[in-house]
């Protein structure tokens, strides 16, 4: 495979995390309508004269989304010739800048016309998928040249759904804390794992749901992604794909955990809460990952199966 092509498969998906963490960092800081109400210009300038904190961190965020856009473009068309053949490629390709535009939209739509919270929390998941496609793309364009295979990979169908419902799961628990962002809830409960210790165990407003909702969602994929990692070390010692993904995803998600307590802890200091950002888009692209190495064990299973009916009927023939 070209070193071109990996090179623009490995820059547009560091490109796409960006774009993800810039996100988190508009949201955290206040900064949505750092240009007013115009877009795609700021302030209705096209070189804008009253600079402020908050109108440098939204402009950058658009003109790091739209750099990234056009390389997520190029990217999607050069892997729908290059890899083509591949099934995942073209269903992957559409997704990967179909998603980045409908982000961008939601996003332009939330500074001209006021949206609620419930309504901008989908805008960094929609930008989620579109960073898990443009990885996943990355990963096929890496294994044309065979520098790790995962193409034989045989899953039971307990991990397989395991698999499947923890990443729909995690996608839940993605908006639920998009949402806290939004709502701007992240320090309505003082306390830590509960509310409010010292008071009632119970939250009292819409916000401190929001809010303890996202922590009740956050402690079941914390639990449930490490049932799968000890299934994958007890039963995948010889598939190291699903032994150590499930072991990097268990890190991931305890990473997660940290820093949603640190966060409280430290009053929202801003490195912490998009580290939050960050570990969440890495675990969520690597389920993702898994996913795709989930729909091959199927296909590998039925070729097996189907090869060993032919040789039975074979032997049985003669």
């Amino acid at each position: 495979m070209q070193r071109s092509l990996k090179a623009l498969a490995v820059l547009t998906t560091i490109g796409m995390l960006f774009v993800l963490i810039g996100g988190a960092l508009v949201t955290k800081t206040g900064s949505g309508l750092g240009c007013g109400r115009s877009w795609p210009l700021c302030n209705g300038e096209f070189v804008p004269t009253n600079i402020t904190p908050e109108l440098i961190i939204e402009l950058a965020h658009r003109l790091v989304s739209g750099s990234v856009g056009i390389m997520v473009l190029a990217l999607s068309v050069w892997t729908w010739k290059a890899i083509g053949h591949i099934r995942e490629t073209k269903f992957l390709s559409f997704l990967s800048f179909f998603f980045l535009v409908l982000q961008g939209l939601i996003g332009a739509a939330a500074v001209v016309w006021q949206q609620n919270s419930f309504v901008l929390a989908l805008h960094f998941g929609i930008s989620l998928i579109s960073f898990a496609s443009v990885l996943l793309l990355t990963l096929l364009i890496f294994e044309v040249d065979k520098k790790f295979d995962a193409e034989k990979l045989i899953i039971d169908k307990r991990m397989q759904m395991h698999t499947i419902g923890v990443t729909i799961y995690s996608y839940i628990v993605v908006y639920t804390g998009a949402l806290v962002r939004h709502k701007k809830a992240s320090l309505v409960c003082s306390d830590w794992p509960f509310c409010n210790n010292e008071t009632a165990l119970l939250p009292t407003n819409l916000n401190e749901w929001v809010q303890m909702g996202h922590r009740l969602f956050a402690g079941l994929i914390f639990i449930w992604i490490g049932y799968i990692a000890f299934l994958a070390i007890k039963h995948y010692r010889h598939q190291k794909v699903i032994y150590w993904g499930w072991i990097i995803s268990f890190i991931l998600v305890c990473l997660q955990v940290i820093a949603g307590a640190l966060i409280i802890f430290t009053k929202l200091n801003l490195y912490i809460a998009l580290a939050h950002a960050f570990f969440i888009s890495c675990l969520f692209g690597l389920l993702c990952y898994f996913l795709l190495l989930t729909s091959r064990s199927k296909k590998n299973a039925q070729m097996l199966e189907a090869n060993s009916t032919f040789t039975n009927s074979k032997t049985t023939s003669l």
